[in-house]
């Protein structure tokens, strides 16, 4: 089986600094670098594509802009690149999630993905008009997914439930494959019924384990397989010193002040998953290489996913071998610049993945072959 690897659009901003912010945090003032216009966003894009990325993960939140309306026009400036959606169940109706869900399917070919993000804070919740609890917003997002599974597999749906309803409810498929994560007991029971990848961050590879054997866990008691995906930056380079290098002129760049704003933000996160990545880096600037070739400095600033790979392409391309042993197939990548690392990972670790037989370009079409031509000597 080839890994699959996804890339990310930075709908933030992006820079050669590190773009902070995330979780109810605000984007720092470097995502103004590169402002997020679909022309750029469309340049990463195509690049992705052409590199070998089966898709792009495009982020939700007040920090960045909307992840429907931003795909939507970015895949007309690509051709086979999917769209991992970073979409909020409590803003809209299931029904008309999806509508929207079949019609993106419809009008792209078949490029969407879902990743299902249920929203870890609430001051950040209530702004967009939603107060329930997290607890309530897990048991909802189960409702929600129960009932957008039911639309796509073609089914006419009633329900009356703790937090949603809905009557004669009808849409048309194609179906797009639904990515969600999460660390709270609310959360893994939501993934193991509802998910068809469940995705993590960037997490020691014990860690990780111990994730999946409890989703593993979990889906077997409902009868299902869950496929497993990690959500990672990259700082990859041909030799180790160069990555590092790079490492410690992004961690030279973090404003004292920003990382004190930013830590005290996400100390207030009522996310599970963030308070792990957290612990991993306790708010300081030492100790951040945290197993070999993970580094915790990017969570300094930045909410969310706040580990990265640094290393050699070998080294890389090993720590992800690594990953894969445990059981993750799905790989979800993003570097600073975006438009820059993606090329140093397509181009440097990629192709030492596919010399172990790992992985294989997506969209790579075998040569016609040679016309025979009648021997005429």
């Amino acid at each position: 089986m080839s890994l699959t690897f996804h890339w990310f659009l930075p709908t933030n901003g992006d820079s050669r600094h590190v773009v902070g912010g995330g979780h109810g945090t605000p984007a720092t003032a470097s995502g103004g670098d590169r402002p997020p216009t679909v022309a750029y966003l469309s340049q990463i894009a195509r690049a992705a594509e052409d590199l070998g990325f089966v898709g792009a993960l495009t982020p939700t939140g007040a920090w960045c802009e909307d992840a429907w309306l931003t795909t939507a026009m970015v895949s007309q400036h690509t051709e086979r690149l999917k769209f991992l959606v970073a979409f909020r169940p409590g803003f809209v109706s299931p029904t008309l999630a999806a509508q929207m869900a079949s019609t993106f399917q419809r009008q792209s070919g078949g490029r969407l993905l879902l990743n299902v993000v249920t929203g870890g804070e609430s001051h950040e919740q209530r702004a967009y008009g939603d107060f329930l609890d997290k607890d309530a917003r897990y048991r909802r997002t189960g409702e929600f997914l129960r009932i957008v599974r039911d639309l796509w597999d073609g089914r006419t749906v009633d329900l009356s439930g703790e937090h949603l309803r809905v009557e004669d409810a009808r849409v048309p498929d194609p179906v797009p494959e639904v990515y969600f994560g999460g660390s709270s007991p609310v959360a893994g029971e939501v993934a193991a019924r509802h998910a068809d990848v469940y995705l993590t961050w960037g997490e020691p590879p014990a860690q990780v384990a111990e994730k999946i054997a409890w989703i593993r866990g979990l889906a077997a008691e409902e009868g299902r397989t869950v496929r497993f995906g990690i959500r990672l930056h990259v700082i990859t380079r041909d030799t180790s010193e160069q990555a590092w290098a790079e490492a410690h002129r992004l961690l030279d760049g973090f404003d004292p002040a920003t990382v004190r704003s930013v830590q005290a933000g996400l100390a207030r996160s009522e996310s599970h998953g963030q308070q792990r990545m957290l612990a991993l880096h306790g708010g300081g600037r030492d100790g951040l290489e945290i197993h070999p070739n993970l580094w915790a400095g990017i969570g300094l600033v930045r909410g969310g996913a706040g580990t990265a790979l640094v290393g050699s392409h070998e080294e890389v391309a090993e720590r992800i071998r690594e990953y894969h042993a445990l059981g993750i197939d799905e790989f979800v990548l993003s570097g600073y610049p975006h438009l820059e690392e993606a090329y140093w990972f397509g181009e440097g670790v990629l192709p030492r993945l596919a010399a172990r037989g790992l992985w294989q370009h997506p969209f790579a079409t075998p040569p016609a072959p040679a016309a025979q031509v009648p021997f005429t000597g």
